[in-house]
Order: C-alpha cells, then sequence, then structure tokens
C-alpha cells in the first residue's frame, strides 16, 4: 500500500545524504566559488571546462546572463548578442553580488556536481510529495512532513544562492547545514509514519529517557563541531590549504569542550548498550550508533593529530549526519508505533 511512497522516501534519503556529503568535499577543497553565480555557472547550465571559454571572442554568440572575466572582474552579457570584431563594454554589465572572479575547473565542476545533486534532491522530494497527496486524509501526518520536505529543500536552495552572494559566508554555511539535519528529520518521519512494523519488546523508561539525552548531546556536538568548522574555515583563508597543521596550532575553548564531549556521548551510549542488552530490546540501532561514534572519533583524532588527512572532514561530516539519522529514527520507531498517525 506504501510502496510507493517508502521507494520515493528512501530515494530522498540517500540524494540528501549525498548532498551532504558533496557540499562536505566542496568545504574541504575550497570550491563553493567555483561557480560565482546562482542557478547557473558561470551564466550556463553546463559549466565550463577552462578559462578560454570565459574570454571574450570575437564573431561570437553570447546569450543573455552569460559570463566572461575581464581584468579580474565578472561582466554578464545585457541581453543575447554576436560579437564584432571589437569588444563593446556597452553590451555587458557588471556582476555585483561580489567581487570573486577566478576560474578552477576542478573547483567549478566539484560545485557543478553538488548542485546537480541538490537538484536531483529537490525533484526526488517533488515525486515524494506527489505521492503523499493521496494520504492528506487517511493519515495527514504523511502529507504535512513531505510538505515540510518540499518547502524545506526550496528553503535550501534560496539558502545555497545566499551562500555564493555572500562569498561563502561561514554562518549562512552553518545554517545551510542545520537546514539538512532539518531536511533528514522531515524524511525520517515520512519513513517511519509510512511503514507497518511492530517492536519485539517495548523499551524500558531508562532506556528511553537515556536515548533522548544522547540525541540532545549528539546535536550538541553538531553544533560545536560546526563553530569548529567556522573556526577552521578562517585559519584556511589565513594559512591557506597547504599548511593545514597551523590551523588548530591554537584552537578556540569550542574546540576543546567538543573534542572532550565526544568521551561523554561514547560512555552514554556505551551505558545504552548495556541497558538494551540486559532488557533484551532490538540492539540493531544501539550498535550502529556504537560504530558511528568509534568513527568519529577515529576521524577526530586523525583530523587533529596528523593534520586533516584527505576526506577525513567530509567523512567526519557525513558520520555524524548519520549518526543523527540513526538515533531519531529508533526514537521515532519507538514513539510513533504506539498511536494512530491518521490522527
Amino acid at each position: 500500500m506504501y510502496k510507493q511512497l517508502q521507494r520515493w522516501t528512501r530515494i530522498s534519503l540517500i540524494v540528501v545524504y549525498l548532498v551532504i556529503a558533496a557540499g562536505a568535499t566542496v568545504r574541504m577543497t575550497g570550491s563553493g566559488m567555483g561557480c560565482p553565480d546562482w542557478p547557473k555557472c558561470f551564466g550556463y547550465i553546463i559549466p565550463p571546462t577552462n578559462e578560454a571559454q570565459l574570454q571574450w571572442k570575437p564573431n561570437t554568440k553570447y546569450s543573455e546572463g552569460n559570463v566572461i572575466i575581464d581584468n579580474e572582474r565578472l561582466l554578464v552579457a545585457s541581453t543575447s548578442f554576436t560579437t564584432t570584431y571589437r569588444f563593446n563594454i556597452a553590451m555587458w554589465e557588471p556582476y555585483t553580488k561580489h567581487n570573486y572572479a577566478v576560474f578552477d575547473a576542478k573547483h567549478t565542476w566539484i560545485e557543478f556536481i553538488n548542485r546537480l545533486l541538490g537538484a536531483l534532491s529537490g525533484l526526488a522530494i517533488l515525486i515524494l510529495f506527489g505521492f503523499s497527496i493521496k494520504w492528506i486524509r487517511k493519515k495527514p501526518i504523511i502529507f504535512i512532513f513531505s510538505l515540510l520536505a518540499l518547502l524545506g529543500i526550496l528553503f535550501q536552495a534560496w539558502l545555497g544562492k545566499t551562500v555564493v552572494d555572500s562569498n561563502l559566508f561561514p554562518i549562512k554555511i552553518s545554517i545551510h547545514m542545520l537546514m539538512a539535519l532539518l531536511l533528514v528529520g522531515f524524511l525520517l518521519v515520512v519513513r517511519v509514519a509510512s511503514k507497518s512494523f511492530g517492536l519485539s519488546k517495548k523499551p524500558s523508561r531508562k532506556i528511553r529517557v537515556l536515548l533522548y539525552n544522547t540525541f540532545v548531546l549528539t546535536l550538541v556536538q553538531i553544533v560545536l563541531g560546526i563553530q569548529v568548522r567556522q573556526y577552521i574555515d578562517a585559519q584556511v583563508v589565513r594559512w591557506g590549504y597547504d599548511f593545514p597543521q597551523y590551523w588548530l596550532a591554537a584552537p578556540q575553548l569550542d574546540f576543546y569542550i567538543h573534542r572532550s564531549l565526544s568521551i561523554l556521548v561514547l560512555l552514554a551510549n556505551a551505558w545504552l548498550f548495556l541497558l538494551v542488552v540486559k532488557e533484551q530490546v532490538e540492539k540493531i540501532f544501539i550498535r550502529r550508533i556504537l560504530w558511528l561514534i568509534g568513527g568519529e572519533i577515529a576521524l577526530g583524532i586523525a583530523m587533529f593529530y596528523f593534520d586533516f588527512p584527505f576526506a577525513t572532514q567530509p567523512l567526519h561530516l557525513v558520520l555524524a549526519t548519520l549518526l543523527f539519522g540513526v538515533q531519531l529514527y529508533w526514537i521515532l520507531r519507538i514513539n510513533l508505533h504506539r498511536y494512530d498517525l491518521s490522527f
């Protein structure tokens, strides 16, 4: 009965997580301004592959919105026209949202893939919303959270535009990340609400309370991690990408809290595991949680002591969002299965 709904919820979740991974890769590689305009890339649907394509050329047709780089500035075609043998500045307008005018093919295509995945996630969520409409009366929660996911992905797209227009203002990047977590939450509600399942054994109140607390600790860790990441971004600007050994040479207090709190997170979830084993309730989620926490700690150690090995940053972020997802899914399973979701 819920087959199509479940399929598109699953597809939407997978693509959203791919977007999170791609966004983390963009940040790791410094590719955020690889496409300096939005939603196109240098004014093209398919971005250029070399800088020569962004140089003015005689006897060439340009469409309205196409971008060229001229004297370290971006110029935008004000209308569609074909150039003559002489450059006419009157046909071009300066790009005024920022003054970034650099082309790097690697950065451009990394950012373009990120945007392409974002567009695919929007399409998947739109299809999911379409299937949810027929459940508007029978199970309104499915329709409501599908609608929230659709509105969320549209807001996320707008946030992406503001990030580019601001030339990667760190706070806006962080809000962009938090919105991705909210999207995951909306989709997980739809996922649980559209599945028919029962629990082999109801967890005790002690397990539920501890699970809620460990989930809150995870959220605090994610927020602290975002603040640490903002600090690292500032250090990258200061030292450059070739000197990662200096990025955390003198970290702020947020870093030490984030690092120390990871021990508390591990201990709290180890305690949760012992309670789960003692009460003989389903262990699959707490096992996944412990593996994810172990991976998070290992990656954190690698970044701090081994100067940010390749891919450790995006993997650290992806594991954090997976941890958030597993914990929230477990909480939803425990709580939503007891209620009539048709209201």
